[in-house]
């Protein structure tokens, strides 16, 4: 580094950072969608011009130098770390702000990276942005400047139980959506003070309910960013909450106590319904290789009844008692009411049920993560619950007078969780489109969590809105095998964001993406795959069809 020039994170940029807080902030056409320009690079500037700079709402705690090395267990350049909140206030239950963190690198690109995080939030975690699953490569490594925040809430601070957060209104409405809409123009002028000029091109991504913040940023902030790359979507998070209380239900009439749902299906009897469902459906693409490519037609022609052995006697993992059926046909065919009215999507059958991922999601964090979410964040109003009693609550939850008030107001609460999680209005994206923006999502199919069919059902729609010109601006590719956002019985090592920007910039559409084995993957133990083993990710609904050839490569499939 040439300390002649001050950098951003020179000792001159501290005053700036602290006194840097202002007052308050205040139909479908059929044409092809405009191509945008190339981003253009820049390299950090003196602070001296950063003085004069007044954010609003916004207070900047620290700022240095970080070398180029390690950042974690993966590489990153020169950068400029910058630390800071918004919007501090004192909140229902205690003090509340929008924390985040930019790192900006020495030679940027030209291009911003929002990186939406997972879970409940309420942690900034490192913002080197992922570009997806298993890769050594990350936005920042790779010249963008990344943004990482905790959506509005601390999770040590104001998670005096699970979800407790979900108490005060605002904060449900910054995890929601509100946070990205607060700093997305706080990252603009900080890029701006850094390197002279705003971004050329604005990205963002994330998996899980980081895939729920960017598609809802394609519906609310079509018109901040360009590229948005959304990951095993949670697009529906309250429904998936539902979901979860109905899973933890039928999982516990098999279980051998409420302590112990992992009895319910043994890793034996999971292992049996993998195999089952391979026994029928792995030849569906062309090739029997331990992996189900033609996941639409297994659910046609694996049945669940049929196919998997009916204990007459001891379980033994050869089998499935007639209760072991009932529950797990209950729990792939979606929450539902007693009139038979869908409150989730179905999910299904994949061979990926038989990895660590699918078991951890469904007896654990289904629990952990949505004992206090159902009650706290997505129910108006709070549903007041003891520590000690949340389980009791999934095990009580009512599908007849529970699962509505995931669509009610009430009081201070005057967004529904469904209106401040989900992505309005999904399956029409004009703005998007009409700028020229592009959206990828992608899916594991065996995600036990966040349903890949409710993804698919979302494409269906927006294919059904906009027609043909669907896949000029927006593109789904199921992961086959995967579980949530990696893991499975899967090739889930993968980049979307370079294909990402290759189609925002120089209008190269991504037909289909090639995806690899990731060395560290457990679940691919005692399967014989070559660790060369890469294979297709189609854009829905075409599927990767073996044409002959070497059958551990992508180049021997066609996307048909």
């Amino acid at each position: 580094m040439n300390l002649s020039r001050p950098l951003l994170c020179s000792a001159a940029l501290i005053p700036w950072l602290l006194t840097a807080c202002g007052g308050d902030g205040a139909g479908p056409g059929a044409s092809a969608p405009p191509q945008l320009a190339k981003a253009q690079g820049a390299t950090l500037q003196a602070s001296s011009a950063l003085t004069a700079v007044a954010l609003p709402n916004t207070r900047f705690t620290s700022a240095a130098v970080v070398p180029a090395g390690l950042l974690g267990t993966q590489q990153a350049p020169e950068h400029c770390l910058v630390q800071g909140l918004m919007h501090e206030r004192t909140g229902v239950n205690g003090n509340y702000a929008i924390g985040f963190e930019m790192r900006l690198p020495k030679d940027w690109n030209g291009r911003f990276f929002y990186q939406a995080n997972g879970g409940g939030d309420g942690v900034v975690a490192t913002a080197v942005g992922a570009p997806g699953p298993g890769n050594d490569t990350t936005a920042l490594s790779m010249g963008f400047a990344v943004l990482s925040s905790d959506a509005g809430h601390n999770g040590a601070q104001n998670n005096v139980g699970p979800g407790h957060f979900g108490l005060d209104p605002q904060a449900r409405l910054d995890y929601g959506y509100q946070a990205v809409g607060k700093l997305t123009p706080m990252g603009r002028q900080v890029v701006n003070a850094a390197y002279g000029k705003v971004p050329d091109r604005m990205y963002m991504g994330g998996c899980s309910n980081g895939g729920r913040h960017a598609m809802v940023a394609a519906s609310r902030y079509a018109d901040q960013y360009d590229g948005i790359l959304a990951g095993n979507p949670g697009f529906n998070l309250p429904k998936s909450a539902v979901q979860g209380a109905w899973d933890t239900q039928w999982l516990n009439t098999v279980a051998d106590s409420t302590a112990a749902l992992s009895t319910a299906f043994t890793p034996a009897e999971l292992h049996l319904v993998a195999d089952r469902v391979l026994a029928r459906c792995d030849a569906l693409d062309g090739l029997k290789d331990g992996m189900v490519l033609d996941v639409q037609a297994c659910q046609t022609t694996f049945k669940l009844d049929l196919d998997v052995p009916t204990c007459s006697g001891a379980r033994d993992g050869s089998c499935l008692s007639t209760a072991q059926k009932t529950a797990m046909g209950k729990i792939f065919g979606g929450a539902k009411n007693a009139a038979g009215t869908a409150l989730h999507a179905s999910f299904p059958y994949d061979p990926g049920m038989r990895s660590s991922g699918w078991s951890v999601w469904k007896y654990v964090r289904n629990v952990t993560l949505g004992a206090g979410s159902l009650p706290y964040i997505f129910t108006t109003p709070p549903n007041l619950l003891a520590p000690t009693a949340l389980v009791d609550g999934l095990l009580k939850y009512s599908m007849e007078t529970d699962a509505p008030k995931i669509s009610a107001t009430g009081g201070l609460f005057t967004e529904s969780a469904m209106s401040f999680m989900a992505p309005p209005d999904a399956d029409r994206l004009f703005k998007l489109h009409d700028r020229g923006a592009k959206l990828m999502v992608y899916h594991g199919t065996a995600d036990p969590v966040f349903s890949s069919d409710d993804t698919a059902a979302w494409y269906n729609a927006l294919r059904k809105t906009h027609g043909d010109d669907t896949a000029n601006f927006a593109r789904y590719y199921p992961v086959a095998g995967m579980n949530h956002c990696s893991g499975g019985v899967a090739t889930d090592r993968f980049d979307m964001l370079t294909a990402l920007v290759d189609w925002v910039e120089d209008g190269r559409a991504p037909n289909q993406i090639t995806a690899a084995v990731r060395p560290a993957n457990a679940d691919l133990a005692g399967t014989g795959w070559s660790s060369a083993r890469t294979r297709p990710l189609c854009t829905f609904p075409k599927v990767a069809r073996y044409q002959g050839g070497n059958a551990e490569s992508a180049a021997s499939f066609a996307c048909e």
